[in-house]
């Protein structure tokens, strides 16, 4: 739980990173602006892996004492501290994918993301995680990684798309969804 409530607290971050590259990247491919666009992934994506590295690399280095601040029981502290390099990378690849569906979002690709989505977790990640934690034995940290191993699935699917993509045709086909409109 105390895992689960950091990693909730902290995506707000990633989360509001992605609301304004949805929105910049979405204006500027409407504006035909395709090189303002394909600047704004960019920023959008290094300053969201640097807030989540900084946020990583805190909480790894303080892992010991982290648990405190959910309970002063000896147990859960030491479990906050084994659970925290999970912790980390759970940090590190819910900000990348974050920020990249909110690119996904601004360029109008939700059918792709939702595609994405749907073979990263449903069809990956969920039944990985299931064959660690009760066929492997592993329990919660075979979820744990299970679900992990989608996320980065998705991280990596989301990151192709998005650097596979020519963005001069992304702000010529926003530009016609526009006249359509």
């Amino acid at each position: 739980m105390c895992s689960l409530q950091t990693i909730s607290t902290i995506y707000s971050i990633p989360l509001a990173i992605a609301a304004a590259a949805s929105t910049r990247i979405s204006n500027e491919l409407g504006a035909g602006n395709y090189r303002a666009a394909h600047i704004v992934v960019y920023a959008a994506t290094s300053f969201a892996l640097m807030e989540s590295v900084v946020v990583s690399l805190s909480l790894l280095l303080g892992r010991n004492v982290f648990g405190y601040v959910f309970s002063s029981d000896k147990a859960t502290v030491d479990y906050v501290a084994k659970m925290a390099p999970l912790v980390s990378i759970t940090i590190i690849l819910d900000s990348l994918q974050g920020v990249l569906s909110g690119i996904a979002r601004g360029c109008g690709w939700q059918h792709i993301g939702a595609y994405i989505n749907l073979g990263s977790f449903y069809l990956w990640g969920i039944p990985f995680a299931a064959t660690l934690a009760f066929w492997v034995n592993l329990k919660g940290v075979g979820l744990w990684v299970g679900i992990q191993t989608g996320s980065l699935l998705q991280t990596f699917l989301l990151a192709l798309v998005t650097g596979c993509t020519n963005w001069e045709n992304q702000a010529l086909e926003a530009r016609k969804r526009m006249a359509l409109a």
